[in-house]
C-alpha cells in the first residue's frame, strides 16, 4: 500500500475510534497507533464486550499473582505483569473496537467501562493487601481510594465541560499499568521494595488527586458565571 494512503487510512480510523474522548497522557500517539494496528487483527466473533470480559480477567490474574506469591513465592508477582498486559488488551480495546466497527452504545459502553474499571482497581488492591506486610496493608486501600477519587474527578469534569478525559495531564491508565507492573518487577527482584513504592505511588495519586480537584472546581466556577450571565 502506498505510504500516504496508508497514514489516511490511520487518520480516518483514529477520527473514528478516538472519537468520544481526549487523550494527554505521555503514550498516547504510540498507544493509539497500537490500538489501531490491533483493532484490525481482531476476529469478528471477538464482540466489544467479549474485550471488556478479557480486561477484567487480566485483573483477575493480576490478584491472582499477588495469592500465588503469598504462598509460593514473589517470583509468581511476575505473572501479574501479564495480568497488566491482558487488562491493558481488554480495557484499551472494548470501546475502541466498538466505534471501530461502527456500533458504539455510547452511555451503555460508558457505564460498563466505569464499572469494570472499578472492579479491576478493587481486585488489584485487594491483592495487594493480602501480599503486602500488615503495617502496610493500608496502602491498598488508600490506592483504592484515591483512584476512585480520581474517577469521580473524571465523572464530574465530564458533568461540567462536557468532555470526557481519563487522564490527569501526562498520565493515565496505561502509564499507571506500567508504574505498578515496575513495582512487581522491583519486589522481584528487591524484596521488600513493594511497600516503599506503594508509598511513592499513593502520595504521588494523592497530590494529582488534589491538583485536579483545584482544577474541577475552578472548571465548575467558570460555567457558574457563565450561565448566570448568558
Amino acid at each position: 500500500m502506498d505510504l500516504k494512503l496508508l497514514r489516511a487510512e490511520v487518520c480516518s480510523d483514529g477520527k473514528r475510534v478516538f472519537t468520544d474522548r481526549e487523550r494527554t497522557n505521555i503514550l498516547k500517539k504510540n498507544e493509539q497507533r497500537l490500538i489501531l494496528f490491533l483493532l484490525r487483527k481482531i476476529p469478528l466473533n471477538i464482540s466489544p464486550n467479549g474485550m471488556t470480559a478479557i480486561g477484567m480477567f487480566g485483573s483477575l490474574v493480576v490478584f491472582t499473582a499477588f495469592i500465588l506469591a503469598l504462598f509460593l513465592g514473589r517470583i509468581y508477582l511476575s505473572i501479574g505483569l501479564i495480568g497488566l498486559a491482558i487488562n491493558w488488551l481488554g480495557d484499551s480495546l472494548d470501546g475502541r473496537l466498538a466505534y471501530y466497527r461502527g456500533i458504539p452504545r455510547k452511555w451503555y459502553g460508558f457505564s460498563l467501562d466505569i464499572i469494570m474499571d472499578w472492579l479491576s482497581i478493587i481486585l488489584i488492591g485487594l491483592g495487594y493487601y493480602f501480599y503486602a506486610p500488615d503495617e502496610s496493608k493500608v496502602l491498598g486501600f488508600l490506592f483504592v481510594v484515591f483512584y476512585g477519587w480520581a474517577m469521580i474527578i473524571s465523572l464530574l469534569r465530564y458533568k461540567i465541560t462536557d468532555a470526557y478525559k481519563i487522564d490527569s495531564g501526562k498520565m493515565g491508565p496505561t502509564e499507571l499499568r506500567i508504574i505498578i507492573g515496575l513495582i512487581l518487577l522491583f519486589e522481584i527482584l528487591i524484596p521488600g521494595s513493594i511497600r516503599y513504592l506503594a508509598v511513592l505511588v499513593t502520595i504521588f495519586l494523592l497530590i494529582i488527586n488534589i491538583l485536579d480537584s483545584f482544577k474541577l472546581l475552578k472548571s465548575g466556577d467558570i460555567r457558574d458565571k457563565k450561565e448566570k450571565y448568558d
